[in-house]
């Protein structure tokens, strides 16, 4: 196990230095580790699923530190927005899906499954690119969260559609209590989004760092569990946690104590991603990939970019978006996954689908670099609302 993990931390270090020289998230590192290090090349790493479930953790701390860091938006366009955003995107990645489905003769759950794809972005690779470029405290930037968040409410039904296709019984109850969790969300956020602070006292874990990591990591677990068991996406209740959190001075030493373990359970996660890459079967059919991975970065970009413009932005900052949401994300990959393992879609589907989903998140960090030429600077302010 030393041995194991000594490799690991010595390969992930290597690529990003390399990646910092060439100034690109250490993402990349990540995966392109995990592709190295797996089954299929040096095979140091022969069960990715067992990587996967540890580095799901990452996820709900990604998500809990992004809560704390924004504030809830108090105009109402910057919440519409979002909402008409994301339900252009639904309606164009199904169309698109149906005319994919419609050349490869594909059934409609194949199809139904490759607009889940196209709907769902990568959250991490996203943030990495506001923050880098400082566009996450912008009016642009918190309607791109917004878009995310309203992801990851989507992804509930969407479990619970394939489901109800593999053959388990449809409960009312399945919609009902994440319905009943969103309003209740809502007004929450409604209530609070004007405060300065909620004013709590919690002075003996002040200057203990022992009972501050585990108090942090209960709160943002343990929101992630409440969520999950109502219906809702693990990481989203990481989200509300870190939102109420980041409300509370007396919490304002959790960003030190948790954030090494957000950087290493991150990387678990995309790690455990690039471990499951059929390196075979993506080098015997590297033109489907291939042509696969341009055609997800390209109508996602396309996609993305007229509902930004739709929206009433500018073209230059349509574009930026677009490249943004250019990937398919984490929780396409689950959702394939699910697919997969309950028969829905057949092997080389998925194969063919998680060959493409890695592909995408690697070529999305250049895609989107390049779309950072559509980036408007004026009196210092990166990307402006018209």
């Amino acid at each position: 196990m030393l041995w194991t993990v000594c490799i690991l931390c010595m390969t992930t270090l290597g690529l990003m230095i390399l990646l910092k020289k060439l100034n690109q998230p250490y993402l990349i590192a990540y995966l392109i580790a995990g592709i190295l290090l797996g089954p299929y090349v040096l095979k140091l790493f022969t069960k990715p699923e067992e990587i996967e479930v540890v580095g799901e953790i990452g996820i709900l701390l990604l998500m809990f530190f992004i809560g704390m860091e924004i504030n809830i938006p108090n105009k109402k366009n910057l919440i519409i927005k979002p909402l008409l955003a994301q339900g252009i995107k639904i309606l164009l990645s199904f169309v698109f899906a149906w005319f994919i489905g419609y050349l490869l003769k594909l059934d409609y759950k194949s199809i139904v499954l490759i607009g889940m794809l196209f709907t769902f972005n990568s959250t991490a690779v996203v943030v990495e690119f506001l923050k880098k470029h400082g566009t996450i405290h912008t009016a642009f930037g918190i309607v791109i969260l917004n878009i995310l968040l309203l992801q990851d409410l989507l992804l509930a039904p969407a479990l619970t559609v394939l489901k109800f296709w593999n053959g388990d019984e449809f409960r009312y109850w399945d919609f009902i209590l994440p319905l009943a969790a969103c309003a209740g969300i809502f007004f929450i956020f409604r209530k609070i989004r004007h405060l300065r602070e909620i004013k709590t006292s919690y002075a003996f874990i002040e200057n203990d760092h022992d009972l501050q990591v585990f108090t942090g990591l209960f709160i943002c677990l343990g929101f992630g569990l409440l969520a999950e068991v109502i219906g809702m996406s693990a990481a989203l209740g990481s989200f509300i946690a870190g939102v109420i959190v980041g409300k509370m001075k007396a919490f304002h030493w959790l960003e030190h104590s948790l954030m090494p373990f957000k950087v290493f359970f991150v990387s678990l996660f995309f790690v455990s991603i690039g471990l499951r890459m059929d390196i075979p079967y993506v080098l015997s059919n590297y033109r489907l990939i291939v042509l696969g991975t341009l055609v997800v970065l390209i109508s996602n970009s396309v996609m993305s970019s007229v509902f930004f413009r739709v929206l009433n932005f500018k073209w230059r900052d349509s574009l930026y978006g677009g490249a943004l949401l250019s990937q398919t994300g984490e929780f396409g990959i689950l959702a394939l996954s699910i697919a997969y393992k309950t028969h829905i879609v057949e092997y080389e589907l998925y194969k063919a689908g998680l060959g493409i989903t890695c592909l995408s998140l690697l070529f999305s960090t250049v895609w989107i670099s390049i779309g950072t030429i559509f980036k408007w600077r004026k009196n210092g302010n990166v990307i402006s609302e018209s």
